[in-house]
């Protein structure tokens, strides 16, 4: 276990919440800045503007990337059953 997970197991609940928090907004407002730049490659596109394509597939990609790494930090759940 990580020194990270084991200080989770630790942490005051109020600042957990407010860390969980952040990170599920950080992770809301990445998601949503993708679907606008897809979007908007996608309207330019269909205008034969196609330059624009490959860097918004690219920034897609890096944002995706990012978001999949930020999820490394969400709490894994130990509940018992």
């Amino acid at each position: 276990m990580s020194n990270f997970r084991k200080s989770q197991n630790q942490a005051n609940p109020n600042k957990l919440n407010n860390i969980l928090s952040t990170l599920i907004f950080i992770l809301v407002f990445n998601v949503s800045i993708q679907i606008w730049l897809l979007y908007a490659a996608l309207n330019n596109a269909l205008d034969n503007h196609k330059e624009i394509l490959i860097p918004a597939f690219i920034a897609s990609l890096v944002l995706f990337l990012i978001g999949f790494g930020w999820l490394y930090y969400l709490p894994k759940g130990n509940f018992k059953r």
